[in-house]
């Protein structure tokens, strides 16, 4: 690695690349129920989110290895809290990818299983999405501060606001997932209710797992001073 090279601000180079295409790709979502919802095609969304979930592996796997193959030589002292946080890291960029994966598997369900749109259950379907794609807007900004963080050795941030707000629209995601498998069993049939209940599920381990993204942030930041994402109750 040549000496001008800066470990830090690769990594910052390819996880902002790397979230611009799981924006795009979690951001689709609410445009794909409305398209289904007013009965257009949606094949065309739905293999632009394939292609952007097969985008987002490549991209991660190149982000896993740099971290893996890179040793404290290569990070410099500019970077000693990602060197001390490599294993943690590549969990970290593993977890983040799960969130593509699961919008692929949102948008094969819904083309497969092709669910009435004119009902109850599937408004509720069409609020998650809208959640959850606000929910990337906000993860993504913590993710990049946080990245950020971990390759200087000074200054401060505190993430704790933004973190907060995805635990809340998680919450508010289970309790728009229980209300639709709730109607979906009182007045579906029960071939109908299943589907509902299967995309209701898929959403919210959507919304689950990136509020699991800062969770891994909060575990990484308790050793870091300069990242605050907790603080005393009391204080709130």
């Amino acid at each position: 690695m040549p000496p001008e090279h800066d470990f830090g601000d690769e990594l910052e180079s390819q996880t902002d690349a790397y979230l611009d295409s799981l924006q795009e790709c979690v951001g689709l979502l609410p445009a794909l129920l409305d398209e289904y919802a007013a009965g257009k095609d949606i094949e065309e969304t739905v293999e632009r989110i394939g292609d952007l979930e097969s985008v987002g592996d490549r991209s991660i796997r190149s982000i896993t290895s740099s971290i893996t193959n890179a040793n404290p030589e290569d990070m410099g002292l500019l970077n000693t809290r990602l060197n001390y946080n490599q294993s943690e890291l590549i969990e970290f960029y593993k977890e983040i990818d799960v969130l593509a994966n699961l919008t692929e598997r949102i948008a094969d369900e819904l083309d497969m299983m092709q669910p009435p749109a004119d009902t109850a259950c599937f408004e509720g379907l069409s609020e998650m999405a809208e959640h959850v794609a606000d929910m990337l807007t906000t993860l993504e900004d913590v993710v990049e501060r946080f990245v950020h963080g971990l390759g200087t050795t000074s200054g401060s941030d505190s993430l704790y606001d933004e973190i907060k707000a995805i635990r809340d629209m998680e919450s508010r995601c289970d309790s728009i997932k229980n209300d639709v498998i709730r109607t979906a069993f009182a007045e579906e049939e029960t071939a109908r209710a299943l589907m509902y209940r299967e995309l209701a599920i898929l959403f919210d381990d959507l919304a689950n797992t990136m509020e699991d993204v800062t969770d891994r942030i909060i575990v990484i930041a308790s050793d870091e001073p300069g990242l605050v994402t907790e603080i005393d109750p009391e204080d709130e």
